[in-house]
């Protein structure tokens, strides 16, 4: 069983920044392919960023990109989320996702992650 724990969400202005952290196990986090999903106010959870297992290979939803920034350590077993220029779209529960499936890539729909953690919500005041 893989257990994920995030934090670091919390309220901010528009234009603040936010970094989220996944805390996911020690042995095999290196194993895991590693993602970022938000569900939002009447939206449907949607794929925000996500990072192989090295680093190496990263992909943004479109909305994010040039704001946001994937990145993990392996050594520390925690994944991270950097969010910059957050606007109030952003605002939502944001969870981490990771799965034991091929490392090496980077998978950007729900059913690439068998493991969630519980979420953390991030609202941006206008």
């Amino acid at each position: 069983q893989v257990q994920l724990v995030e934090s670091g969400g919390g309220l901010v202005q528009a234009g603040g920044s936010l970094r989220l952290s996944c805390a996911g196990p020690g042995r095999t986090f290196s194993l895991l392919r590693m993602a970022w999903f938000r569900l939002a106010p009447g939206k449907e959870r949607e794929f925000v960023a996500g990072i192989n297992w090295s680093g190496s290979s990263t992909y943004y939803t479109d909305s994010v990109k040039g704001r946001f920034t994937i990145s993990r350590d392996n050594a520390k077993s925690t994944a991270y989320l950097q969010m910059n220029s957050l606007k109030p779209e952003d605002t939502a529960v944001y969870y981490c996702a990771a799965d034991l499936g091929r490392r090496t890539i980077v998978v950007v729909t729900e059913d690439g992650y068998e493991y969630w953690g519980q979420g953390t919500q991030v609202t941006v005041s206008s």
